[in-house]
Parts: structure tokens; C-alpha cells; sequence
């Protein structure tokens, strides 16, 4: 095995050798000053009591400033090239992938697509609210920051509101469906909070002095009426001038946010080919599990069995409880024996997602220093019972030895490579693709044996590999190939998408109406969960056939963990040479 890089956090930013890993930190930092929700996110102390600005003026302060690191870069590399390459080979990733990122991000906002933002989890309200969730609330020191926070949250929605109208003086629209969508979460988000609105259930939590009580409750009582706001403009307004905007956003556009969320120039008609091989594979593993659930059943009678007569865990705190169990577990059952992990990463949390977030279960990474943990996330739509089949996976690949251990990772080794490989420049690719490398590698150790966890993992691996086929065929309108068992030689359309899905998983039809627009809302992210495992796969089957028997898994492991945000450009190349 190749050795593994050293994992000892250190804080030299000034040494010579390293003059691209500097340049990436200085553009994280000035980034952050225009984007306090990223130096939030990532645990940098600065405005932490202001949002950026969402409009488009913004929008030009970021392309500026990506222009000027890009031409940055030109002359860094130009200049390690005349002195026979650079000095090593995080300095050499580094270079690739703040190239590759800033070009794909600068496509993005040529295509003006930012004009046009709307998603039922990637959108700009989200990005607002969620940022309040990570926000320390232990004083009064605290909440006097969040408070003047939440009064800027009318100034970042009309930024937001601004962007989406010059838009539309462009002709560019979100689709209607994306807006309705949307405009729906902003009325769960104003009946939040006892029917007073999140930001004032949000700020009712804070134990503090009258004086900064007042000025909680002016704030989030503003900030609740900036969300009514917005979505009665959007149902007012927008979406009758939206009408006829396609839900499919077609190949360019495709390209670009295929690009952007797998760091390559993706061969559609490949990955649709083979996402179809996916899902025929799979299906193959799910029938011969469903015999095993209940003789002669097929995968979804043997799921909708699963619901009714596996464990099920009542109470929406049982759920939290239960999973943060799960993932101690994992944590302390995996380390030293196929991970070596660092203190800091030994700590996630489980947490409820608030009312109003799409329907997917998600991870938020810890803090530089580690002052908060890494959380997961569970949606719970409004449900109080939860069959546990069809978690146990999911926890795998949201926390431990998914996300968690790879972002938590990252925040380790920060200063060694740099807060861009580590925090800014994430590929969904690389991250998604480790965090379903590590549902099979759970399954690989024999940790999905609760009844019913395998079936409910391989429901999780068909979900993925119908994201690929239904991701690529709606937005591309392609044709349903005619072996298919459903639709044969129709073409696609969100309809099909969510009949094909419902008829193929066992998550609810508001689950999967969920994921549907959410592809529809984010072209390329969906893909990337199964494109980015193939890479993993493909790079750890390579490392072990160059090292046969002196192939050590956990050595591999923390290496791969180790060398920060990698495009689908490279990402197998770098893991085979570990």
C-alpha cells in the first residue's frame, strides 16, 4: 500500500511549498465574506449576524471573485510548471480541482442559472433557513447574533425575489412545478412554530434578557412575514408568467449541472445505458431476497410485509434516540478495525429536520474546530411511526461510515490540505458516491443482519439506480427502452418517473413525488450518488489488484478519506494509486 498522508491537523498557511493550497484558502475566505451562510456551514468567524446578498448583484460579486482566482490559478500553475511541477500531490489536486470547480461553477452563472433558482432543497430560502440551524444557542451572546441574523432575512429573500424577476425579464423561468412546490414549503414554514411561523418558533426557544426577547420577536415576526411575502409573489406573479416553462431543462443545461455536481463531462448516453444495467441487477438481488423475507413474495409485497410485521419504532424522539444509538454504534464497532479515527470525529448527532424540508434524509458537517458536530437529519412528514427496515442503511450512508466519517474527516485535515479540498470544493459525486460505497461495505461486513435491513438497503441501491435512468430520461425526454417492464417505448415525463418509481420502491408516494421534483429541480445531482460508487469500486478494485495479498482495506480507507473533494476526472485514478 501506498503510505497513508499525514493526518496531523498543523496550520501553516505560509509555507512556499504550497502556494495553490493558499491561493484556494484565500478564495474560501473572501468567498465567505459575501456568503456568511458558507462561513457558517463551515465554521469560519465571520458575519455571522448577516446573510449574502441573493440578488444579482451578488450573483457578480462571486463571478468576480472567482475570475480574478481563476487568472490566480493560471499564473500559479504556470509557474510550478517552469519549476518542473508542483511541489506534491495535494498541491497537485488541489490545482485540479479549483479548476475544474471554478470553471464549472462559472458555466453555471453564464448560463444564468442562478436566475432561475428554485429546488425543494437546494434553492436560495432553504440555504437561509437551514443556515439558523447550525448556529450556536447556548447564550444570550448567541442568540443576540442570530437575532440581528433573522432581521436580515427580508433583505436575502427580496435578493432572491430580485434575481428570479430579472429572470423572467430574460425569459428565464423555474418551472411551475418547481415553484408550487416551493411556494407549498413556505406555507408549512408560515404554520410552523404554533401557526406563528418558523423564525418565531425558531427564536420562542431562546432563554434570554427581555430586552433582546423584544428584539427576537421583531426580528422573526419580520422574517415569517418575508416568507408570506415571497410565496404569495410567487403564486401571485410568478407562476402564471412561468407557465409553460418545461419541467425538462434539455441537453446544454443538462451538461452544464451534470458537470457541476459530478465533476466531468459526462457520457449521458453511457450512464443511461448503464444505469438501466443497475436496475436490472438489482432487481435480480431484490427478488431473491424478498424469497428470504416471505417465501414466493415479490420485492414490494415483501417490503409492504416488512412494514407491517418488522420492528417499527414509535415516537418521533424514539426514532431520533434510536438512530443516534445506530450510529455510536458503528462508530465504536468500526474504528480501529477498519478506520482509524481522530477524536473530534468520534462525536455526530442525530437530529429531526424542521417542518417544511423536502422529504430525503440529509447530513450537515461539523465545524472547523468541532464546536458543533455533524448532524443527520430526519424528515419526518409529519409521520410518528417508523418501520426500521428501511433506515438502518440510510444511517449507514448519512452518518457512520458515510458522510460523517468522510466530511468529518475532511474538517480534520483542513489545514494540511486546505479548506477548499476540504469544505468548499465538495463534488456530490465524491461524497455521495463514498456514502453509498459505504451502505455496501456495511453490507460487505455483515451489519444488515436486523430483518429486513437487507431488503431495505437494496431498496435504497434500486432507488439510486432509477435516479440515473429517470434523472437523464426526463430531463433529456428520452425514449422507455422495450425490455422495460412499464412504459416500453414511451418517453419519459415526471408522471412516468413517479409511477415507475412508486411501483419499484418501498417509500410512500409523497416520499418519491418528493425525490421526483427534487431531480427535476437539481439536473445531474441525482446521478451522482451511483456514478460517484462505480468510481469508489472501481478505484478500490484497482488499489487491491496493484497490491494482492499486501492490500490493507483500512489503510485504504483512511488514505481514500484522506485526500479531500475529487471530480469523476480523477476520482478512481487517485483511489487506484493508494
Amino acid at each position: 500500500m501506498a503510505s497513508m498522508p499525514d493526518m496531523t491537523p498543523h496550520s501553516d498557511h505560509s509555507a512556499t511549498n504550497r502556494p495553490v493550497r493558499n491561493a484556494a484558502d484565500q478564495y474560501v475566505h473572501e468567498l465567505a465574506e459575501l456568503n456568511p451562510i458558507l462561513a457558517t456551514m463551515i465554521g469560519l468567524p465571520v458575519g455571522q449576524d448577516r446573510l449574502p446578498d441573493l440578488s444579482p448583484a451578488g450573483q457578480e460579486a462571486e463571478d468576480n471573485l472567482r475570475a480574478a482566482t481563476l487568472a490566480r490559478l493560471v499564473t500559479l500553475e504556470s509557474e510550478a510548471s517552469a519549476a518542473g511541477g508542483f511541489a506534491d500531490a495535494d498541491e497537485r489536486r488541489c490545482a485540479r480541482l479549483l479548476r475544474e470547480r471554478l470553471e464549472a461553477d462559472g458555466a453555471y452563472s453564464a448560463a444564468n442559472e442562478p436566475l432561475r433558482a428554485m429546488s425543494n432543497i437546494f434553492g436560495p430560502p432553504q440555504r437561509v433557513r437551514g443556515t439558523f440551524l447550525l448556529m450556536p444557542v447556548a447564550t444570550a451572546d448567541d442568540w443576540a447574533v442570530i437575532a440581528r441574523r433573522i432581521a436580515a432575512v427580508p433583505q436575502a429573500l427580496s435578493g432572491h425575489r430580485e434575481s428570479l424577476s430579472e429572470g423572467a425579464g430574460l425569459g428565464l423561468y423555474a418551472a411551475p412545478r418547481q415553484v408550487e412546490t416551493v411556494a407549498g414549503q413556505l406555507a408549512e414554514w408560515q404554520t410552523a412554530g404554533s401557526g406563528n411561523g418558523w423564525f418565531t418558533g425558531f427564536a420562542a426557544a431562546a432563554q434570554v434578557p427581555d430586552s433582546l426577547r423584544s428584539d427576537l420577536e421583531r426580528a422573526s415576526a419580520s422574517a415569517d412575514a418575508a416568507v408570506a411575502s415571497l410565496r404569495e409573489w410567487l403564486l401571485s406573479d410568478y407562476l402564471a408568467r412561468a407557465a409553460g416553462t418545461p419541467d425538462a431543462v434539455g441537453p446544454e443545461r443538462y451538461r452544464i449541472g451534470a458537470r457541476r455536481w459530478n465533476g466531468t463531462e459526462l457520457d449521458v448516453t453511457e450512464a443511461y445505458q448503464w444505469g438501466w444495467s443497475q436496475y436490472h441487477d438489482i432487481m435480480a438481488q431484490m427478488e431473491a431476497e424478498a424469497a428470504k423475507v416471505l417465501p414466493g413474495a415479490t420485492p414490494p409485497e415483501a417490503m409492504r410485509y416488512l412494514d407491517e410485521h418488522s420492528e417499527v419504532v414509535e415516537g418521533v424522539e424514539e426514532i431520533r434516540v434510536r438512530l443516534q444509538q445506530l450510529m455510536d454504534r458503528a462508530m465504536t464497532s468500526l474504528d480501529g478495525t477498519h478506520f482509524d479515527l481522530a477524536a473530534p470525529i468520534k462525536v455526530v448527532e442525530a437530529r429531526i429536520a424542521p417542518p417544511g424540508s423536502a422529504a430525503a434524509p440529509y447530513y450537515t458537517g461539523p465545524s472547523q474546530d468541532f464546536s458543533r458536530p455533524g448532524r443527520t437529519w430526519l424528515p419526518t412528514l409529519g409521520k410518528t411511526s417508523f418501520p426500521l427496515w428501511n433506515l438502518i442503511s440510510t444511517w449507514y450512508h448519512e452518518g457512520v461510515p458515510g458522510h460523517h466519517l468522510q466530511i468529518a474527516q475532511w474538517r480534520y485535515l483542513s489545514s494540511q490540505l486546505s479548506l477548499y479540498q476540504t469544505a468548499v470544493g465538495g463534488v456530490s459525486a465524491c461524497s455521495e458516491g463514498w456514502a453509498l460505497y459505504a451502505e455496501r461495505l456495511m453490507d460487505e461486513l455483515g451489519y444488515l443482519e436486523p430483518p429486513g435491513a437487507r431488503m431495505g438497503y437494496l431498496d435504497a441501491q434500486l432507488m439510486r439506480a432509477i435516479r440515473v435512468i429517470i434523472d437523464i430520461g426526463m430531463h433529456l425526454e428520452l425514449g422507455v427502452p422495450h425490455d422495460s417492464p412499464m412504459f416500453a417505448g414511451l418517453t419519459w415525463t415526471p408522471e412516468l418517473a413517479l409511477e415507475f418509481f412508486v411501483a419499484h420502491s418501498g417509500r410512500g408516494r409523497e416520499f418519491l413525488q418528493s425525490e421526483v421534483v427534487r431531480y427535476l429541480g437539481g439536473p445531474g445531482q441525482a446521478i451522482s450518488y451511483k456514478l460517484g460508487e462505480r468510481a469508489w469500486l472501481a478505484g478500490r478494485a484497482a488499489a487491491r489488484a496493484a497490491h494482492g495479498d499486501d492490500f490493507d482495506l483500512k489503510s485504504w480507507h483512511m488514505a481514500a478519506l484522506s485526500l479531500g473533494s475529487l471530480g469523476l476526472d480523477d476520482l478512481a485514478d487517485e483511489l487506484a494509486q493508494l
